[in-house]
């Protein structure tokens, strides 16, 4: 049997698991729990109603965080142009010393970014960094025309991405414990507005977004109202 320490007890007894919340009320909840000894990251969790087997129906894009998201993002680029894209703020950039790095299997990074043109040459990275979620994708923005810019907003950390699993669920970063609420409450009410925007046109005669929950890294969920989303 796992065993609860004090600070979840105390938690746990802070917000009923029954009920749903406004925006204000489940972020004012978050701030009341006890804090861990490092800096939690807020995630917001959706269930969604879609069948994850049908191609019509899933659910991935990118939103930019007003408030960002609290996190250093490491970041490669494989690109012809290095030198700009070292200096827009690529921790490495490069072309065929880079996919050969990587193909030794190098992923000590969190986003990989590449030109149109580059992806000829970087698809033989796909099998190392395919089944990592790290291969740039023109649907996440990682694949652009316009390196120095998408390296500037992914390195701000405020650009996040999101994307329905297996179970039609997805956790989307929307910042840190340490932020104000009402900087938490912005960060959330642009990811809710956005992944609304993302519901797929292959949904017909079915709710598109079931139920919503915030939680920090170690502490219980907050369930979100449903009037927040019932729109969508």
């Amino acid at each position: 049997m796992t065993k609860i320490s004090k600070k979840q007890k105390t938690a746990y007894g802070l917000v009923d698991r029954l009920k749903t919340y406004s925006l204000e009320d489940a972020v004012g909840i978050l701030a009341s729990f006890p804090k861990a000894t490092f800096d939690e990251t807020v995630e917001l969790s959706v269930n969604l109603g879609l069948d994850p087997r049908q191609s019509n129906q899933m659910v991935r894009g990118v939103v930019n965080l007003p408030k960002g998201s609290g996190k250093k993002v490491r970041l490669i680029a494989f690109t012809d142009n290095a030198e700009e894209a070292i200096a827009a703020g690529a921790d490495e950039a490069g072309m065929d010393e880079l996919i050969e790095k990587v193909l030794a299997g190098y992923t000590d990074f969190d986003v990989a970014v590449a030109t149109p043109a580059a992806m000829k040459e970087v698809r033989r990275v796909a099998r190392v960094l395919g089944p990592r979620g790290l291969m740039p994708n023109p649907k996440s923005g990682t694949v652009t025309e316009d390196v120095p810019e998408t390296i500037k907003e992914i390195k701000l950390g405020g650009r996040v991405e999101f994307k329905m699993d297996k179970t039609s669920n997805m956790g989307v970063i929307v910042g840190k414990r340490s932020f104000a609420n009402g900087d938490l409450i912005e960060n959330l009410q642009t990811v809710i507005d956005r992944v609304g925007k993302a519901k797929p046109d292959g949904l017909k005669g079915a709710r598109y977004i079931k139920s919503m929950a915030i939680s920090g890294t170690m502490s219980p969920s907050v369930r979100l109202d449903p009037a927040i989303f019932n729109q969508f």
